[in-house]
């Protein structure tokens, strides 16, 4: 027999043994069936008690068994891989329990009656109404902050990353900062002592000025990263060009960053779309519609899941109007989510020869 051919026979030493693809789901049942039996055996009723000692059970049994197949070194890469998992789903569990609750009850009265009612003179004990009156004050109430949060914010970033030197710029910035962390109900009292100082009655104006408050650092923030993203070459072929450095901003780097831009102003208006404390103390709700917003008390989705739900006390009709109240809001928020999605790819500049 030649020498190749008892080669061939010899097993490899240079492969190290490793576990078999079905190892972290086995891993994974037999954690949680052990995780089951001892917290019925301890007499714990919370699911959440249960699924953490699942989970340290999880990482503590890949890690015994990666470290006696394939050595310490390969059972710290699982256990840093077992770590991650546990923390996604952590965090997407209540996301899932929270869409889920909201379905499952906001279904109940979420109908085309609903959508296209308003309060009117039906009581919040009784049953019927819906939340036209509150769409139309969310969304011109939404749409008045945006018109105005979103240029100046954009703006504010052009000037910070293209202008911006000295003192001033350095002020700019730590203020955009403060604002970033500014309370809602601290935006609503400023607006509202202006309304006192001016003698006015509560209207949708109003509470648009506070969610425009809210919503410019935000676009800032997101628009100046996105603007920073963008090559200096670009810039500088385009000045070296003979174009102006406000045709270049305008025709180079904005249309550059606009997918970032877009999808940072979606952002900011998905966070104000849920605002209640300033439209609780500048907009003051109604339950007829009023489509001026410069004008009279109006309603929005926030305030008015906020009152349903504080007249629920008893009353099952007010409690369904809440939770599907919930899950229009949502649906609004996803609804601005896809769009950005789409204009960001439609308007992002194409990379192909």
């Amino acid at each position: 027999m030649s020498t190749a051919a008892v080669s061939d026979k010899r097993p490899s030493t240079l492969r190290a043994a490793s576990l078999p693809k079905w190892t972290a789901p086995a891993i994974a049942a037999g954690a949680l069936a052990l995780g089951v039996g001892i917290s019925f055996a301890a007499d714990l009723h919370s699911k959440i008690q249960w699924g953490l000692i699942a989970a340290l059970l999880f990482v503590l049994g890949t890690y015994v068994i990666s470290a006696r197949v394939e050595g310490r070194r390969q059972a710290k890469d699982r256990i840093a891989t077992s770590l991650v998992w546990v923390a996604f789903l952590l965090a997407v569990i209540p996301l899932v329990s929270l869409v889920w609750t909201t379905i499952s009850r906001g279904v109940k009265v979420l109908d085309v009656y609903f959508l296209t009612h308003s309060m009117g003179v039906v009581a919040d004990s009784e049953p019927g109404g819906g939340i036209y009156h509150a769409i139309i004050g969310s969304l011109e109430q939404v749409s008045l902050a945006t018109a105005i949060g979103a240029p100046i914010g954009v703006m504010t970033a052009i000037y910070l990353v293209e202008y911006g030197r000295g003192r001033l710029a350095t002020a700019v910035t730590f203020f955009v900062d403060v604002m970033t962390g500014i309370p809602s109900i601290v935006a609503g009292l400023f607006i509202l002592s202006l309304m006192l100082i001016f003698e006015m009655q509560p209207f949708g104006f109003a509470g648009s000025l506070a969610l425009a408050i809210l919503m410019m650092p935000v676009v800032v923030r997101s628009t100046e990263e996105m603007l920073k993203l963008v090559p200096n070459e670009l810039r500088e072929a385009s000045l070296a060009l003979g174009v102006p450095k406000w045709r270049t901003i305008l025709k180079v780097v904005l249309p550059t960053s606009i997918g970032g831009i877009t999808t940072g102003i979606m952002l900011a208006i998905a966070r104000i779309a849920g605002e209640t404390a300033p439209v609780l103390l500048l907009v003051f709700g109604n339950p007829f519609i009023n489509n001026n917003p410069f004008e009279g008390a109006q309603a929005s989705l926030p305030l008015y899941i906020y009152q349903q739900y504080a007249q629920s006390a008893g009353a099952n009709a007010a409690y369904d109007r809440a939770w599907a109240a919930s899950l229009t809001l949502i649906a609004f928020v996803m609804i601005l989510n896809l769009l950005a999605r789409g204009i960001a790819r439609w308007k992002a500049p194409k990379t192909g020869r």
